[in-house]
């Protein structure tokens, strides 16, 4: 390996501070190690994602190429492996080898195109509303449950919601509080990607998209339509009519996943509510500041608002 790239050294320490030093200043003998146990050697040059160092490799034994995927430890890239364990490639790249203590699995090598990339509106959103269904499989015993979230997020939202200015309706939030307190409460236990979306699907050769890049939750598979729906609102500022390019997105999702409706446009509101105070509260990955910033946090008000007329 040529070295860790810059770009990658410079945002983990951005994010993760200074501590993160020790673990960037390992992950060349790290790589090197997992090579010669895995029996990989190096076929192009270290690519990265936003926590997780990927370099190209080909297995010696047979030829297969491959990826040595290298995370920062975080609680959130625990289940990766034990997710993708559990699809064995359907929907989802494949999991060649895993080293959970140090974040480091060989996956099936995919292209590095994704489908945000070269797909638009409610073709996105059928794609990955067909990948949900097939991930949709019985979730092993040892998954984490989404609902033992809510009672987390159940608090961060009445906090923003007494803390930080915003122009939502007392029925806006209240919504989002009945989705957290019955819906989100009972749920089945399906495997759910936890973070589905369109940087996350890529091209592949075994089938046209794959998922990468999971969570892993054990819970209801409609969670992911606000995933979806949060990450393609960036496309929708200049919107004419936003509530209707709103719906049409969720729709198309839904109906790929085969879902049920009601259910999906309450999680889709209940993730637009969370993320208009969390862009209050932090900004977003698109803008930190300035009218970027506040053209969003109002694009993400007119969601949840569209979002919540709709359930009435």
């Amino acid at each position: 390996m040529t070295g860790v790239p810059e770009a990658f050294t410079r945002t983990t320490l951005d994010r993760e501070g200074s501590e993160a030093q020790v673990w960037l200043d390992s992950l060349p003998g790290l790589v090197e190690d997992l090579l010669g146990r895995w029996g990989a050697t190096v076929d192009g040059e270290p690519l990265h994602g936003g926590v997780a160092l990927i370099v190209p490799v080909r297995r010696q034994a047979d030829g297969v190429a491959a990826v040595l995927k290298v995370s920062f430890p975080h609680p959130g890239n625990r289940h990766e492996p034990h997710a993708l364990t559990r699809w064995q490639g359907r929907g989802a790249v494949r999991l060649y080898e895993r080293d959970d203590s140090r974040y480091a699995m060989l996956l099936e090598r995919v292209q590095p195109v994704t489908l945000a990339q070269t797909e638009q509106g409610e073709d996105v959103a059928s794609v990955a509303g067909a990948l949900n269904h097939r991930l949709a499989v019985p979730a092993p015993a040892d998954m984490p449950r989404l609902q033992e979230q809510v009672a987390a997020w159940e608090q961060q939202l009445r906090a923003d919601d007494n803390a930080l200015g915003h122009p939502l309706s007392a029925h806006i939030v209240n919504t989002a509080l009945s989705t957290l307190q019955d819906l989100a409460r009972h749920q089945p236990s399906l495997m759910v990607h936890g973070d589905l979306h369109g940087r996350n699907i890529l091209r592949a050769d075994r089938e046209p998209w794959l998922a990468v890049d999971p969570k892993g939750f054990a819970g209801d598979p409609g969670y992911d339509a606000g995933t979806l729906l949060k990450s393609r609102l960036p496309t929708l500022l200049d919107a004419r009519n936003l509530p209707a390019d709103v719906h049409r997105i969720l729709d198309a999702f839904v109906e790929a996943a085969e879902l049920d409706r009601t259910r999906a446009r309450r999680w889709a509101q209940l993730h637009a509510v969370q993320a208009a105070f969390s862009g209050r509260r932090q900004g977003f990955r698109r803008a930190r500041s300035g009218p970027e910033l506040q053209r969003l946090t109002a694009l993400v008000d007119h969601t949840a608002e569209a979002l919540t007329t709709s359930l009435r």
